[in-house]
């Protein structure tokens, strides 16, 4: 049976993930930031060990060696925050987490990994957005620590070429999770930690960004179509470097590859209602 450790697996796409491999027959370590937030909810979940895996506590990363089996097959690197608001009201703590879980600790785990990813040829597959292909205003610093997310994806995939191991990245738009369906609880707590004054500034984009949830509605991608996609990468004869999931994540690249970025850039503010 193959092997896979899969980050981020309280819920949401990573928890799909995750039982979509153990139903599978895959053997699966589920990595969680708290023990006790790993709930089994189903059959398939109780055949998965879950891991304590904070990317952020070198500890639980370096404990990975005394967990994991000497040969791993897949890593699906999910697990992620996001910091919500305008640039100019972020903290520099903001910034340092975003980029401290999403980044830095996705490159650490994925170091610990590859020596038993070697020795199984295994694959890697990052879960990245489409928003580091076209990057959402009050989005900027989780879209920023996506694209760094797959500049390093592409480094790996030509530097792990003499191993045979596959280096692929799925991009999903919204994506009708626990979490999607949380957003507006997360916009309202980014508009009460903003500053007076930003939130001043910066009342027409939380408006903006409102109504541009409230748009996708039903067009937001199942977490089953994200699964196919990290499904594929891990068992394709020839994976895609890539995978974008959901009509709207192909709308966004589409339009970020053929309008000129000034044009874009005036579409988006439009849609954002920010004139």
């Amino acid at each position: 049976m193959p092997t896979a450790l899969v980050t981020g697996t309280r819920r949401g796409i990573g928890r799909a993930v995750a039982r979509r491999l153990a139903e599978s027959g895959w053997t699966v370590f589920a990595g969680v930031r708290d023990l006790d937030d790993w709930m089994p909810r189903s059959d398939a979940d109780t055949r998965i060990t879950p891991v304590r895996l904070d990317l952020s506590d070198p500890a639980d990363i370096a404990a990975l060696d005394d967990v994991l089996p000497a040969r791993v097959d897949a890593l699906v690197n999910n697990a992620a925050v996001a910091a919500l608001g305008p640039v100019e009201a972020l903290t520099t703590a903001d910034l340092r987490r975003q980029f401290e879980v999403n980044v830095v600790g996705t490159v650490a785990v994925t170091q610990a990994a590859l020596p038993r990813l070697r020795t199984a040829a295994g694959r890697i597959v990052f879960v990245s957005s489409v928003g580091s292909r076209s990057v959402v205003p009050m989005e900027g610093a989780y879209c920023a620590s996506k694209c760094a997310v797959e500049g390093i994806a592409d480094a790996l995939r030509v530097e792990l070429r003499p191993w045979r191991i596959a280096v692929s990245v799925v991009e999903p738009g919204p994506t009708d999770t626990e979490t999607w369906r949380e957003v507006d609880t997360m916009i309202d707590d980014m508009d009460a930690r903003m500053a007076p004054h930003h939130r001043d500034l910066y009342a027409a984009h939380v408006i903006g960004l409102r109504q541009n949830i409230a748009r996708f509605g039903s067009a937001v991608a199942p977490p089953d179509a994200v699964v196919h996609a990290v499904e594929h990468a891990l068992t394709a004869r020839r994976p895609r470097a890539r995978y974008v999931v959901g009509m709207p994540a192909r709308t966004m690249v589409a339009m970020n590859t053929l309008l000129p970025t000034r044009a874009g850039d005036a579409i988006g503010a439009r849609i954002a209602g920010l004139t």
